[in-house]
């Protein structure tokens, strides 16, 4: 495997990070609003993607919009580099076809899923980082909490207080020493398999499909179209996940460490259904798809793009 494989992971990763990250910011508000309410008996500052990026920018101003950028692009920066050289490796090796040399959805989900567990456990530290309190019940999610983070007027969820990423790693650390870092990292290990399954293998059958069939050719257009793909299938499969990691990893914490709202991801599941209906745990989808999709496309398409250029230049 080229340690080039890693470093270009890494780049294509953060590119796409810098862009989509906006986006992440208002999914997560609008996961957060109505929390536990029946529809429509509750306060609702975000109305609409559009309307809450105009909120979002009017009350927090340009920068709200990046709100958790750090901690984002710290997670992005490491599991990428294992999931995509992970990938390409098995690729290259021909471990993602079958015996007839096609593309493998199955074999791609494993490898897709197989990098997904290494990369998401690897960067944990800058996702799931626990406070004092906490040690025995959840994690936080630091990314999520910053981004919750807002002006009076249209905060929703609870509302953390936290200086920085840096603050909360160096709290750790003095506390629980380096394998505090890694505790709880496995609640998120299941999203990021799935995420990176279905993202991974769906790129891959797309990307021989429409170049078999003679559809697309143009390598670059071939991994536009290929992301894209990739992207709105990861979208349906993470949703209902996705708000459950967000609830979970956004409530508060009473003095034992115990959450003020969900004891587990079943209790969360439950209240969301009893409480907000099928729709609760859809809440956010066109967000997530608006991140899911353009974050897929680029960063896919950047890190083919970034092969060409290595094995243009020879530069591995």
């Amino acid at each position: 495997m080229a340690t080039s494989d890693f470093v270009l992971g890494d780049v294509a990763a953060m590119g796409a990070g810098v862009f989509t990250n906006p986006v992440e910011v208002i999914k997560t508000r609008i996961q957060l609003q109505g929390e536990l309410a029946a529809r429509g008996s509750h306060a609702q500052p975000y109305k609409s993607v559009f309307q809450a990026f105009v909120t979002v920018a009017k009350n927090d101003g340009i920068l709200g919009l990046q709100k958790g950028l750090a901690p984002a692009l710290c997670f992005q920066f490491v599991i990428n580099s294992f999931r995509l050289s992970i990938y390409t490796h098995a690729v290259e090796k021909g471990w993602v076809h079958n015996n007839k040399g096609e593309i493998s959805f199955a074999r791609g989900m494993f490898w897709g899923a197989l990098g997904g567990v290494v990369g998401s456990y690897c960067a944990s530290p800058f996702f799931l980082i626990r406070p004092p309190l906490a040690d025995r019940h959840f994690p936080f999610q630091i990314k999520t909490q910053l981004q919750a983070q807002a002006a009076k007027q249209i905060a929703v969820g609870y509302q953390h207080q936290h200086a920085s990423m840096s603050d909360a790693i160096r709290r750790i650390y003095r506390k629980n020493g380096v394998f505090g870092l890694w505790r709880g990292s496995m609640a998120n290990v299941s999203r990021a398999t799935v995420a990176s399954a279905v993202q991974i293998a769906t790129f891959g059958q797309a990307k021989s499909l429409l170049k078999e069939n003679g559809v697309i050719t143009h390598p670059t257009v071939l991994s536009f179209c290929s992301g894209l793909a990739a992207g709105s299938f990861v979208s349906v499969a993470i949703t209902p996940l996705d708000v459950i990691t967000t609830r979970l990893y956004n409530q508060g914490v009473d003095a034992q460490g115990r959450g003020l709202y969900y004891k587990s991801w079943l209790d969360c599941v439950l209240k969301i259904l009893q409480s907000e209906g099928l729709y609760g745990l859809y809440k956010g989808f066109w967000p997530i798809y608006l991140r899911s999709a353009p974050y897929s496309t680029l960063v896919l398409l950047f890190f083919d793009e970034l092969i060409a250029l290595r094995e243009r230049y020879d530069l591995h």
